[in-house]
């Protein structure tokens, strides 16, 4: 099913049903044959195409797999040519192109380096012996919980197993020096009353006082970064957006974490949704954006239920849609569930995502703030990044900056997991030092060998580095990087050699494939990578030599941050000797 022309395949009534449960109703739509070598129009008012996406996942949830029939009624009622469907299709980890032969439940057990640690293995084998259908997944998000597994059901909620409420506990409850993780495991994150009772609205209201130039001056007087491991600046990012003229803007939220070893945002989602709709709507209101979006990770189903539940009850209260600011200005929020592709945190590539294209990166420039969604100006953001926003409107730029450093104020997540003590989600100021931040978790268990900081895309330092600063200025003399929080503790017991190629492993399934230097980069890297594992032998230089070209050929000539950081994690564990050195 790769024609550009429709076959002949057709739909079961079961198969129909999944699609009319998404596509609204009186909106059929075919392709005309003048539309078929045509790739699709970016603009919403062209058609249906931006919900191709739910479309797919309405199919998979239904059936179990996407059937050339089923991807045929897909193509055909959003009016997308069926290539182009199954190049979607085809593009998600968890979308089946291909019949399974069963209808059972599909059991993804991570395989990343903190669920390997904690008995990840063992547990795929204990579920493969019985009778699961067991896939081998990357990081789900749970590391503080390893090893991890999710079910994507058949005909049924997907749900993480042994999730149980009660189980939540932030391991710095009761602490006053908490800002973005003050709510979590306090509020009820499924009741708005709750919410405002613990100061839930406040910073909207405050902001509808302020103005959107007010707000937009107070973020960009904090300092406030973006904390999914770019660190741009916020305010500069907000004004750009704001300056650009006409109304269709959008404000996205971007909770498509997939970096290994991370899962601050599925905590608050979770934990604290409401704030996520708040910092969103005054996000919405002071770049003059009428589109909300959160695209969040198709692993995360708690997170996305909650979500979707605080949406509901904000619009349902007056707090979105039209009139948000009291003065008729129109803002609302729409969710969007990927599908497991670790690229469509890259923004431009989660943009294509919700558009209904496959989820490769665009070129820059031109950038987000005037070309986003749908080819509009968009503001895109972390969660983290996002809550920050209502410190910062409430108390002002002065109280925000009374922690941290000069040029790393406020505070920043952390999550720890591997041979720690405490694995959980952690927040402290900016400036807290390694073995500060690891004390605080009860310590390395074990001899400490090295931390990876900033996940499968940062870098591993060695016990030297306790006493480095966690901020962003310190981090980048270092030669190494804070990215999304990732804190991942090793002891001399682990197998190095096997965490790396994990590693390498990793960024060559993840490549999107659009680019040679990334396709080829990161595939040859782990061939390099395997041929050393277990030989007992040193890294010969021809071939340190040979990684470093790929390395920088990736960084040089990569499309995207995938590419430019594929390499990052590999050269310093060669360079602190964790691996290539004769055993």
């Amino acid at each position: 099913m790769a024609d550009l022309h429709f076959g002949d395949d057709q739909p079961t009534d079961a198969e129909r049903a999944a699609v009319d449960a998404v596509v609204p109703e009186n909106n059929a739509a075919t392709v005309a044959e003048t539309e078929r070598l045509v790739r699709g129009g970016r603009s919403r008012r062209q058609g249906l195409r931006h919900i191709l996406l739910p479309v797919l996942h309405s199919l998979q949830h239904e059936i179990g797999w996407i059937s050339p029939g089923g991807l045929n009624c897909a193509a055909e009622r959003l009016g997308v040519p069926p290539a182009e469907a199954y190049g979607v299709a085809t593009f998600y980890e968890l979308l089946r192109t291909t019949d399974p032969g069963h209808r059972d439940d599909v059991v993804h057990v991570c395989v990343d380096p903190a669920c390997s640690l904690a008995g990840g293995g063992e547990l795929r084998a204990s579920l493969d012996a019985g009778g699961a259908k067991v896939h081998a997944s990357p990081c789900l998000g749970q590391c503080e919980r390893a090893p991890a597994q999710f079910v994507q059901g058949v005909g049924r909620p997907d749900q993480v197993p042994a999730d149980n409420e009660e189980d939540f506990r932030l391991p710095q409850a009761g602490d006053p020096r908490l800002r973005v993780l003050r709510r979590t495991g306090v509020v009820d994150p499924i009741s708005l009353d709750s919410y405002r009772e613990h100061g839930g609205y406040q910073a909207l209201a405050r902001a509808i006082e302020m103005g959107p130039d007010g707000v937009i001056a107070a973020i960009s007087e904090a300092g406030l970064s973006g904390r999914g491991g770019a660190a741009f600046p916020t305010g500069i990012k907000w004004r750009a957006v704001a300056d650009e003229p006409g109304p269709d803007k959008h404000v996205v939220a971007n909770c498509d974490e997939s970096e290994p070893g991370t899962f601050k945002d599925r905590i608050v989602c979770e934990h604290d949704p409401f704030s996520i709709v708040e910092s969103m709507t005054i996000a919405g209101l002071a770049t003059g954006a009428v589109h909300g979006w959160i695209y969040i990770r198709g692993e995360y189903p708690r997170a996305t239920a909650r979500l979707e539940s605080a949406i509901a009850q904000a619009r349902a209260a007056g707090l979105l849609g039209d009139g948000v600011s009291g003065r008729g200005q129109h803002f609302d929020i729409e969710l969007r569930r990927g599908a497991g592709a670790y690229i469509c945190g890259e923004e431009t590539a989660l943009f294509n995502s919700i558009e209904g294209f496959r989820g490769e990166p665009r070129n820059k420039p031109p950038f987000p703030t005037t070309h986003g969604l749908f080819s509009q100006p968009t503001a895109i953001n972390n969660p983290e990044t996002l809550i920050n926003v209502l410190d910062i409107v409430l108390d002002g730029p002065d109280a925000y900056r009374s922690v941290g450093t000069e040029r790393s104020p406020g505070t920043r997540l952390f999550c720890l997991s591997g041979r720690v003590a405490v694995p959980g989600l952690y927040e402290v100021p900016f400036g807290t030092t390694l073995g500060e931040l690891l004390d605080l978790a009860g310590g390395p268990v074990g001899s400490l060998a090295a931390v990876l900081l900033g996940g499968a895309a940062g870098v591993f330092v060695g016990p030297d580095a306790l006493d480095m600063p966690l901020t962003l200025e310190d981090a980048r003399e270092a030669g190494a990087t804070l990215g999304s929080g990732v804190v991942t503790v090793f002891d001399e017991s682990v197998d190095m050699e096997s965490v790396v190629v994990r590693i390498a492993e990793f960024f060559r399934d993840e490549s999107c494939g659009q680019c040679v230097p990334c396709r080829v980069g990161t595939q040859r890297q782990h061939e390099v990578l395997v041929e050393l594992q277990g030989s007992g032998q040193s890294l010969s230089p021809q071939r340190a030599e040979l990684i470093d070209d790929m390395a920088l050929a990736m960084v040089d000539a990569s499309i995207c941050g995938l590419g430019h950081t594929a390499a990052s994690a590999v050269r310093s564990a060669l360079a602190l000797g964790l691996i290539g050195n004769s055993q």
